[in-house]
């Protein structure tokens, strides 16, 4: 008799598996590619949607089609996929700190759809967070699909956002910084060649698929000394432009909240007011890429008064797009703000001091992109990897640190936390890997339960609980009724010393007589921080752990550090292999 078919999988998966460098290297290949053909499917959508709409764009009516992209990529988010609006990039680093990394199937497609939505009609984003958001998300999948833990699920995350900045904008280098100093916040060795490969697979597709380009032509720059000395005055306005950029998206954003309408009214009011901005300054509108080749080819024809008032009505216009409920990132917004600023900047030198020999004005252009990036963001490698290779120029390396470094610095001092990171830090659920939160968050109560107490009953006597004294080797006893086994209170040896060298109350005195009633406590379900935290407040050393009014075991601050130490050695281990 045959037996039946059984599936096997080759002995080469099972090498394959053993192996964890060779697994994550294969897999963020694969995430790679599909980041890339996910990136360069967003981008020829783009371009056929701003195609398809051009002629309609000298039409009176035309101010209404933001506000028309808007509202339907708010609809098709909120009641289609079931996901609120957001940029992205801060959900998926909220994956990575708090679920290893685990995201929807859903997310790597919806927020491709609704950024093309609101960038094809006009809406002021740029399609980089959604991309980032679905390279992650597949990522996410396909560990998941390769039962993959939770370390490799969070390599594989790193992967798909590095592949999908690298594919839209043929940058391996930033897409390899950006993954590990944005989304994952570490710099794990194990992380680093999974990364890198995906970073190169993205760009080789996006090659492949749409031709080999940097987004930005290049001139070669004579930068003297005094122009390396005006970047520190461009430093500090590309930190005001990024603190504003920041601060007006969050106040229309609560603005907009606290509107009682649908969301998609909401997105499409917003809209509607990018869409009248744009009117007047077209400039304003999608994601502006036009206006910086223009900038950087110094053929840009406004002069310094109207290039001001554009950096002001970009800002203006992100924000209402952004904060309004719209689909769409902000990283060619802050290339647009920066170029304008940076181009600004120029001009005010040259009309201040016409006679000194500025370096060319695209080279401010430039330096202004490095300066809103790095200063919203707080990233600022990531700032001067993307800026070198977007443009194809190494020999601004010195002004590009002098600029990215200073605005960092002062949008730090200004905003402790970066664009993507405020909401979370506010709601205390971003947790950087080696931080103290990260690896409390890593321990729960159940594994710190202390069960050697021994408990005790309210109607004992107190002879019969000094014997228990004797064979205990704590200095608290948990007291439960006799019947219902319900947690009543504890007794602490240091309440009750008196009593013990008095043996005339031996016979007197019942436990329940003794015992503190009213003790703090801790269900099995508490977070750790939040334990940790109201030990320190209330000066307590050890707290009960009580579920349906029944004891379940102590939990000491000596055992919590003793895991804690031995949490952090593990994460240790793993951010160093």
């Amino acid at each position: 008799m045959r037996s039946p078919i059984s599936w096997r999988l080759p002995a080469s998966w099972y090498v394959f598996r053993s192996d964890d460098r060779l697994l994550l290297i294969i897999a963020g290949a694969m995430v790679g590619v599909c980041s890339g053909v996910a990136a360069v499917a967003l981008n020829q959508a783009l371009v056929a949607v701003l195609g398809w709409l051009r002629p309609y764009r000298t039409e009176a009516w035309a101010f209404l089609l933001p506000a028309l992209g808007a509202a339907l990529s708010s609809l098709f988010l909120n009641k289609i996929m079931r996901e609120g609006a957001g940029h992205g990039v801060p959900e998926v680093i909220y994956s990575v700190s708090r679920y290893g990394g685990l995201m929807r199937f859903r997310s790597s497609f919806s927020r491709l759809i609704s950024s093309c939505l609101t960038i094809g009609s006009g809406g002021s984003a740029g399609p980089e967070a959604p991309i980032v958001m679905s390279g992650s998300a597949i990522g996410s999948n396909i560990a998941r699909v390769l039962g993959l833990n939770d370390r490799q699920r969070v390599a594989l995350v790193g992967c798909g956002a590095a592949g999908a900045i690298s594919a839209i904008f043929n940058a391996p280098i930033a897409g390899l910084i950006f993954a590990m100093e944005v989304i994952l916040g570490e710099w794990a060795a194990s992380n680093l060649i999974p990364i890198a490969i995906a970073a190169v697979a993205g760009t080789e597709i996006s090659h492949l698929l749409q031709g080999k380009q940097i987004p930005f032509s290049h001139h070669h720059f004579e930068i003297g000394s005094i122009d390396v000395m005006a970047c520190i005055g461009l430093a500090v306005f590309t930190a005001l432009a990024s603190i504003l950029l920041t601060r007006s998206i969050r106040t229309i954003h609560h603005k907009a909240d606290g509107i009682r309408l649908p969301a998609w009214l909401r997105a499409a009011g917003g809209g509607c007011t990018v869409g009248l901005i744009g009117l007047y300054l077209p400039v304003v509108l999608g994601e502006g890429y036009h206006a910086i080749r223009e900038m950087m080819e110094g053929q840009f024809a406004p002069g310094l008064g109207l290039v001001c008032i554009a950096v002001l009505a970009k800002i203006l216009a992100t924000a209402l797009t952004l904060g309004s409920g719209g689909s769409g990132g902000i990283f060619a917004p802050c290339l647009v703000i920066g170029s304008f600023t940076g181009l600004a900047y120029h001009r005010a030198l040259v009309y201040l001091w016409p006679g000194v020999d500025w370096v060319q004005e695209g080279c401010f252009v430039l330096l202004g992109m490095a300066g809103l990036i790095s200063g919203i963001l707080q990233a600022p490698l990531t700032g001067i990897f993307l800026i070198i290779e977007i443009t194809g120029g190494y020999e601004v390396i010195l002004p590009l640190l002098i600029v990215s470094a200073i605005s960092t610095s002062l949008c730090h001092y200004f905003e402790p936390a970066s664009f993507y990171l405020k909401d979370l830090v506010e709601k205390g659920q971003v947790l950087r890997p080696g931080t103290d939160a990260r690896v409390l968050a890593d321990l729960e109560v159940r594994e710190l339960l202390e069960t050697d107490c021994i408990t005790v009953h309210p109607d004992m006597l107190l002879r019969d609980f000094v014997d228990i004294v004797k064979q205990s080797r704590r200095n608290l006893f948990p007291v439960e009724d006799r019947q219902t086994r319900q947690f009543q209170g504890v007794i602490y040896m240091d309440d009750i010393r008196p009593y013990l060298f008095d043996p005339l109350m031996y016979d007197t005195v019942l436990v329940g007589q003794l015992m503190n009633a009213r003790v703090a406590t801790v269900s099995p379900d508490d977070d750790v921080v939040d334990v940790l935290e109201r030990m320190d407040a209330d000066r307590l050393f050890n707290m009960p752990v009580v579920a349906n009014h029944r004891f379940l075991g102590m939990i000491s601050k000596s055992t919590l550090l003793d895991q804690y130490r031995k949490e952090l050695m593990v994460q240790t281990y793993h951010l160093n292999r």
